[in-house]
C-alpha cells in the first residue's frame, strides 16, 4: 500500500491543472534524445503524447513555451545545429517562446519565470525530455517559486542508468522521478486526458 505523499501530509491542492487556466512548459524535445548516445528509452511515444498534449493546449488557448538545453558547440545539446534543435514533431508555431537554458532547472538563470509571471496563470503544465533530470528540476524549481505544477507522465521519457548497486532501467528511473514530483513538487497525470 502507498504511502501518504508529502503533498497530501501538507495540504497542497492535488487537483490536476487546466490547460485554459495554465501555461504548457515543453521541456527539451530535443533531436538530441532521439538518436545517438542520449537516445531515450520510449521517446517516440513519449513525442506522441507530447504532440497530443500541445495540440490541446494549443486549442484550449494556453500559453505554450517551449525550453532547449544549449550545451555549446560541437555538443549534442547545440541548438545551432540540427541535433539540439526542437523535434519538428512539436515545434514552435509563431508565438509561441523558446527559453534557452544552461541547467536542469528551466527556471535558472532564464527568462522563463518572468514569462509564465506575465502569462498570469500559477498553473503550469510541465513534460520533457528526461523524466528524471530536466522535468524533475524544472518541476521543483516551478513549485519552489510558487507555481502549481502538473507533469504529464506519458509525455515524458528518460534512459537507464548505472549505479554502484547495479543498472537502474529507464523504466524505473522514469516512474521513480514521477513519484519524487508528485510526493512534493507536483500533481502527475497519465496523460493529457487527465487535464482539466
Amino acid at each position: 500500500m502507498p504511502s501518504t505523499s508529502l503533498r497530501e501530509l501538507s495540504g497542497f491542492d492535488q487537483t490536476p491543472a487546466s490547460l485554459a487556466a495554465s501555461t504548457l512548459i515543453l521541456v527539451d524535445y530535443q533531436n538530441t534524445y532521439t538518436r545517438g548516445v542520449l537516445e531515450l528509452t520510449g521517446w517516440e511515444a513519449a513525442l506522441d503524447a507530447a504532440a497530443e498534449l500541445l495540440a490541446r493546449a494549443r486549442a484550449a488557448g494556453a500559453e505554450v513555451v517551449h525550453v532547449v538545453n544549449d550545451g555549446g558547440a560541437g555538443t549534442p545539446y547545440d541548438i545551432r545545429a540540427e541535433i539540439g534543435r526542437i523535434h519538428p514533431r512539436v515545434a514552435p508555431a509563431e508565438g509561441e517562446r523558446v527559453v534557452v537554458k544552461t541547467a536542469p532547472d528551466a527556471f535558472a538563470g532564464t527568462v522563463l519565470g518572468e514569462v509564465v509571471d506575465a502569462a498570469g496563470h500559477k498553473d503550469v503544465v510541465v513534460a520533457g525530455f528526461m523524466t528524471h533530470m530536466c522535468v524533475a528540476f524544472t518541476s521543483a524549481g516551478a513549485f519552489l517559486r510558487g507555481n502549481r505544477p502538473t507533469v504529464v507522465a506519458d509525455a515524458c521519457a528518460t534512459r537507464p542508468l548505472a549505479t554502484p548497486g547495479g543498472e537502474v532501467s529507464a523504466a524505473q528511473l522514469h516512474l521513480g522521478a514521477l513519484a519524487t514530483i508528485g510526493d512534493v513538487y507536483g500533481v502527475v497525470v497519465p496523460d493529457a486526458s487527465a487535464l482539466g
